[in-house]
């Protein structure tokens, strides 16, 4: 029987480290371009052109609101091919042996475009979007294979990250098969006997854009406020809106939430189609209660309006910025005497004795 031995040179970096190698160019690109001394201990019958390529996208959209917080699912292919093959022999004649360890180097040699043990860091260059999930592991790709399921990165988007493309990086490192040595003693009818093989990897890395893209949108402000709110009184509060957005709406409508000390049974307003740096007046009917004391207060606000895609929509929360004053009625009359109500929430009275 054939005696064969497999030999296997393993670079000092193993695949468990890879996560440490700097991001390189965007195709592939070997880490060491020199084989060691020692791996020289057979003949090689060629030098092979070509190793992996190992392509990614998105699975499903890439656009995404400000302030989303998503789960991005990468997909990995690997288009590798062999470029070429270079003979390291001279045109002398060969025996049957040399032919035989010729076709076996090269059978080896088909396997250098696979990708071993895939490590995918996905960076964010732009502090808007910020990748929140580490190195991610996608195991061996062969030559025209893909990944079963997609690797995942979770991301955050800022809330006030503006509308536009951001380019993700995504570094890519893995093992391949640089180069494949045989030898042998003797060809016979079962094959080559005590043939070696020797087998050096080392770690490629590619870096790939993935864009994504955060969506236009409207945005509104409350840039004026006026009318009179009195503590323990009813009053008109006009609050003025205006679109600060990219993204023009329709059919817009505000709703405040009157919190204690305030209250309403008038707390929606139409605002109607706004244009991009278009303003609209809301006009609320707001009670003040006796226990508000003398000082700015914010009330809270949304407005729901339709997209451009016909989709509706809710916006942030939006302050209404507003004073609360004394009661217009700081002296109140008695039958014999006044009333001082200007102190907190207790009315001082002075009565005058027959």
């Amino acid at each position: 029987m054939n005696k064969r031995n497999l030999m296997i040179g393993i670079i000092a970096l193993g695949i468990s480290l890879m996560c440490l190698i700097p991001a390189s160019a965007a195709g592939f690109t070997p880490q060491n371009n020199a084989l060691p001394d020692y791996f020289d201990f057979s003949d090689n019958y060629y030098t092979v052109y070509g190793g992996p390529d190992v392509s990614a996208n998105i699975v499903g959209d890439n656009e995404f609101y400000r302030g989303d917080s998503v789960t991005l699912n990468i997909n990995l292919m690997n288009k590798g091919v062999i470029t070429g093959f270079k003979s390291e022999e001279d045109d002398d004649p060969i025996d049957e042996l040399d032919q035989k360890l010729q076709q076996q180097e090269q059978s080896y040699e088909s396997q250098r475009t696979t990708a071993i043990g895939i490590v995918a860091i996905l960076t964010s260059p732009d502090p808007n979007v910020e990748v929140k999930s580490g190195p991610q592991e996608a195991g061996s790709l062969a030559a025209g294979e893909q990944t079963t399921s997609p690797i995942m990165f979770n991301v955050e988007f800022s809330e006030n990250a503006p509308s536009g493309e951001y380019p993700l990086t995504l570094n890519l490192y893995y093992g391949y098969q640089k180069n494949v040595q045989v030898s042998g003693d003797n060809e016979t009818s079962l094959g080559v006997t005590n043939m070696d093989v020797g087998l050096w990897y080392d770690v490629g890395s590619q870096n790939v854009t993935i864009p994504v893209n955060v969506k236009k949108e409207a945005q509104f402000e409350v840039t004026n406020v006026s009318g009179q709110l009195n503590i323990g009184e009813e009053g008109m509060l006009h609050a003025t809106y205006t679109n600060t957005g990219n993204e023009p709406v329709k059919d817009a409508i505000v709703r405040i939430s009157a919190a204690d000390p305030f209250s309403t049974t008038d707390d929606q307003a139409y605002l109607g189609d706004m244009d991009v740096g278009e303003s609209a007046v809301a006009v609320f009917k707001v009670k003040v209660g006796d226990t508000a004391i003398e000082k700015p207060y914010a009330i809270n606000s949304e407005i729901k309006y339709e997209d451009t895609k016909g989709h509706d929509r809710v916006s942030d929360n939006v302050k209404i910025k507003t004073q609360v004053s004394a009661s217009s009625n700081r002296w109140i009359d008695v039958t014999r005497g006044f009333c001082d109500c200007s102190i907190g929430y207790r009315c001082y009275c002075v009565v005058y004795e027959t």
